[in-house]
């Protein structure tokens, strides 16, 4: 996250803090600590007396913001249950404020202070690939690091949206999908060739310069031109026609719904935003939602819904803030973020993100046209799925309720886990656990 050059650490007296029983109250300790600190930007995190990390926040001067957690008066109960926890602290100065926000979102992702917004599910998102290290190029998808040479294409907000995509560019564009080794080994064509999912380029069915027309056009349909595909692939179908080729201008057909096809299923396909995120979070009952929206060369690419989890007192825009920073910890920030609710340090946030990517992003909270029906669209979505959250909670209550009513327990259970072990006449023992509790079942705690 940060370069070595570019960071001081700051601990005095904090071993001592940590390991000593006997630990200073939590303004005492905080108060010890102001005296050492520099006016710079920074990073600053609190820790309990068993040393875990209680809170991580960055501040544009270490010394102000730390000297405010010393006056008790006017703190919400939330800031001063940390307050009274915190037996000692630890610091990293930075060069820039955007550094401090980048370096904070990474340390919250990484340490999981009670006391922060977490981001619960954390998994890599897929990309369509289209490989360039062979020949005859593959379509697949793809999560990680993207080492592998070739075009990337994403990301799609669910593996189920990627895997449609690519069977319907299968049927628009005939690229094979086989891996490399199995491509070399064939002496004729497999099924997808006969359900015309597939050119066969490993049996020379299509010769190459055909076939790496049909990957360009694919390329060009995923980078946005596919209206100037669909209309080529028309005159094709038309050409075809008239000179009486009835089998090709029937593949032609078939491509263009194929082609439809996807476009139908994307929703909602703006026509001024070529590239970006939108963000929307609605609260309700303790619990909040944030929707998030893909739009790539035009196209809508998926939607995903998350459940940060935040302490009650919170509000919206605070959550929404620290969200964005730990969502683009790891992953690429596309040139426009659009956002239902302007947050407090928006202009931050775009020069932290532009830093990193090298290249400009922009974060906006429209106010009218397609961007703001974009945003309202990302609302309602969050708040359906958070009303279907809060439906699924209630029934689960009633469950675990009738649970402990079952079996007499003294009170109602927070966590179930259960187990099955299963072996051959004695032999390759293997066991499973699943896990519920109060929100369901925990799949992360399989």
């Amino acid at each position: 996250m940060q370069d070595s050059s570019t960071t001081q650490t700051i601990s005095e007296g904090n071993d001592d803090a940590v390991a000593k029983p006997e630990v200073r109250k939590g303004v005492e300790v905080i108060a010890d600590q102001v005296k050492r600190l520099p006016m710079g930007p920074g990073v600053y995190r609190m820790f309990d007396e068993n040393g875990d990390v209680l809170y991580v926040g960055k501040a544009r001067s270490l010394k102000k913001r730390v000297t405010s957690y010393t006056r008790l008066q006017g703190q919400s109960n939330r800031i001063m249950r940390m307050i009274m926890l915190t037996a000692a602290m630890e610091f990293v100065v930075t060069n820039t404020e955007a550094e401090a926000l980048l370096l904070e979102a990474n340390l919250i992702k990484r340490l999981r202070p009670r006391f922060n917004v977490l981001l619960r599910d954390d998994k890599s998102f897929p990309y369509i690939l289209i490989t360039g290290d062979h020949a005859s190029p593959a379509i697949t998808k793809h999560r990680g690091a993207r080492k592998r040479k070739g075009d990337y294409f994403g990301p799609f907000a669910s593996a189920g949206a990627v895997d449609r995509t690519i069977n319907a560019l299968q049927k628009a564009f005939l690229i094979r999908n086989c891996s490399d080794s199995y491509y070399e080994n064939r002496s004729r064509p497999c099924l997808l060739f006969q359900i015309k999912r597939c050119s066969g380029p490993c049996t020379g069915e299509v010769d190459q310069e055909d076939y790496a027309g049909l990957v360009a056009e694919a390329k060009a349909f995923l980078s946005g031109r596919s209206q100037l595909v669909k209309k080529e692939l028309a005159q094709q179908m038309e050409a075809a026609s008239e000179a009486l080729d009835f089998e090709r201008a029937a593949i032609c057909r078939d491509r263009l719904a194929a082609l439809s096809h996807t476009q139908a299923h994307q929703g909602i396909n703006p026509q001024t935003v070529e590239e970006a995120d939108v963000f929307a979070i609605h609260q309700e009952g303790g619990q909040t939602c944030v929707q998030v929206f893909f739009f790539r060369t035009g196209q809508n690419w998926g939607n995903r819904a998350y459940f940060p989890k935040a302490d009650k007192t919170l509000d919206e825009t605070s959550i929404l803030e620290s969200f964005l920073a730990q969502f683009y910890d790891d992953k690429p920030a596309p040139r426009l973020l659009l956002l239902s609710d302007e947050i407090p340090e928006q202009s931050l946030l775009a020069e932290a993100l532009s830093e990193r990517a090298e290249r400009k992003v922009e974060v906006l909270t429209p106010k009218r046209g397609e961007k703001k029906e974009l945003t309202d669209h990302a609302l309602t979505n969050a708040r359906e799925a958070l009303g279907r959250r809060l439906a699924e909670s209630s029934s689960q209550a009633r469950l675990l309720k009738g649970v402990a009513e079952a079996f007499e327990l003294p009170a109602q259970p927070r966590r179930i886990e259960v187990y099955d072990n299963s072996h051959i006449m004695g032999t390759n023992a293997v066991g499973g656990m699943i896990v519920a509790g109060e929100e369901g079942f925990s799949k992360g705690q399989y």
